[in-house]
């Protein structure tokens, strides 16, 4: 404070560049003395407290009258400052909006929900926030039981927790806070821990292609066994959850803490396995919810429709390079890793709406579920998106693409925004850390279901009752 004084007072008065001012030597010695002047003035203020003064009262009296600073500008940063005013008791009230995904040539929209910034302010500052248009966005519904993500630094995933006086109120997003810190709708995977990821994974990478902002579109190959996985993880760059649900897997499946288990080691004989860690890098460091940097949703991308082509290199190049290394592979397994704003569970979309859909498929998605969570009861069977009717499926979207163009177990997983009621907890909710725990957890069942995948059998008439397939509902409150 006292060299903001001092700064000011010399600045003003004698309306000279600070650079030129520091660069004098008789300048520089006048300011010395007026910092030291400066200094003891205010260190007096505080040693000497006046009587009936209150010291805290004070401190916060210096600082109320500074401004709190909001920002985005980092990888994955999302947001709009819109203007701070003074609330009751003090507190800043301080209006942000989400910033919008590009236009969506297919779906003729602008999504938007996902959120990540910083936010500086003095001291232990109490201030409310206001996302204003939370109720013009994609899943707005999802608001709902919501709790935004806070910590003091963005890097460590583990620092996050959620800010549980979060509302969602007359179309607005409020939660307040005393400090500085980062808030997020979950945690972001950066850029660099995904180039670090991908570094751990050693001579196993190799790159399918170029995003359209020139990033490679990474794949991790492990494995010799004849049996083709394909694991995809975040086509919507705003659920990070997928990439740390990827990071879990290839750390169990590369033994980077020690060594591969038992599972493991027998898995890699029998699967080939393929995956990209990021399929959106581009949307991800733009802060985007859905699209691609050309506005693409990528999971609309799989299969072309009337008047629009899909996949195309100059749209979607990123699906385009995937499905061509599928199109050399084959597939025997594949998931689609994703995060779902609405539903408080993890759970498995399936194949039910591909006219392929009969007793062999819909055995593999029971068995291949049952056996998930009892390795993982984060996982669970009842709560889930409606299944489509038969053979109502839409081929656009990229789990029935793949279950119907090579006849093969395929689905999409969701894990959630919000906290997670198979296992609730309210202080962080569904996080980074279990979501790497149910991404090493997924080779059990992968490993359950491997001898059934080609079987030509009537294999499920031998599967125990424990494995029957149980059709999902969306209804839980």
């Amino acid at each position: 404070r006292a060299i903001i004084d001092t700064y000011i007072h010399v600045t003003w008065h004698c309306r000279i560049n600070l650079d030129r001012f520091i660069a004098s030597p008789k300048m520089s010695r006048l300011l010395v003395t007026l910092l030291l002047s400066s200094s003891s003035r205010y260190a007096g203020a505080f040693v000497a407290k006046p009587a009936g003064v209150n010291r805290s009262s004070i401190s916060r009296s210096l600082s109320s009258s500074l401004s709190v600073s909001i920002s985005d500008a980092f990888d994955g940063g999302n947001i709009e400052f819109v203007g701070e005013e003074t609330g009751s008791n003090d507190t800043a009230l301080v209006k942000l909006k989400i910033k919008k995904d590009p236009f969506t040539e297919l779906e003729q929209k602008n999504h938007f929900q996902y959120f990540s910034f910083r936010s500086v302010c003095p001291g232990e500052k109490s201030v409310k926030y206001v996302i204003e248009n939370a109720g013009e966005a994609s899943y707005a519904n999802a608001w709902d039981g919501s709790t935004v993500f806070y910590s003091p630094t963005i890097n460590d995933p583990n620092n996050w927790k959620r800010v549980l006086d979060t509302k969602f109120e007359d179309g607005k997003l409020t939660w307040t806070h005393d400090g500085s810190g980062y808030f997020s709708y979950f945690p972001p995977y950066s850029y660099n821990r995904h180039l670090d990821l991908i570094a751990k994974c050693g001579d196993n990478v190799f790159t399918l292609g170029k995003t359209l902002d020139g990033r490679e579109v990474d794949c991790v190959k492990l494995g010799s066994g004849d049996k083709i996985a394909y694991l995809i993880h975040r086509q919507h760059p705003g659920e990070s959850m997928a990439e740390y649900f990827a990071e879990g897997l290839l750390e169990r499946l590369l033994g980077v803490n020690g060594s591969v288990d038992g599972l493991v080691a027998s898995l890699l004989q029998k699967y080939t396995f393929y995956i990209v860690p990021n399929m959106n890098p581009d949307g991800s460091v733009r802060g985007h919810l859905r699209t691609n940097a050309g506005g693409q949703n990528l999971n609309r991308e799989w299969a072309p429709s009337e008047n629009y082509d899909a996949p195309t290199l100059e749209r979607s190049p990123e699906v385009y390079q995937v499905l061509k290394k599928m199109q050399e592979t084959g597939v025997d397994a594949f998931l689609d890793i994703h995060g779902d704003e609405d539903l408080p569970f993890n759970f498995l979309s399936g194949s039910e709406g591909l006219t392929n859909w009969g007793p062999r498929l819909k055995a593999l998605h029971g068995a291949f579920l049952a056996s998930y969570e009892r390795a993982n009861s984060d996982i669970q069977v009842a709560h889930g998106y409606t299944p489509d009717a038969p053979n109502e499926g839409n081929t656009k979207i990229c789990s029935n693409q793949i279950g119907s163009r090579f006849d093969c177990f395929a689905g999409t997983l969701e894990m959630p925004f919000k906290d997670c009621l198979t296992n609730s907890d309210p202080e962080r909710g569904w996080s980074p850390a279990r979501s790497k725990q149910l991404g090493a957890s997924v080779l059990d069942a992968l490993a359950y279901i491997h001898p059934y995948l080609r079987d030509e059998s009537d294999f499920w008439t031998t599967l125990p009752a424990a494995d029957d397939y149980v059709c999902p509902t969306s209804e839980y409150k």
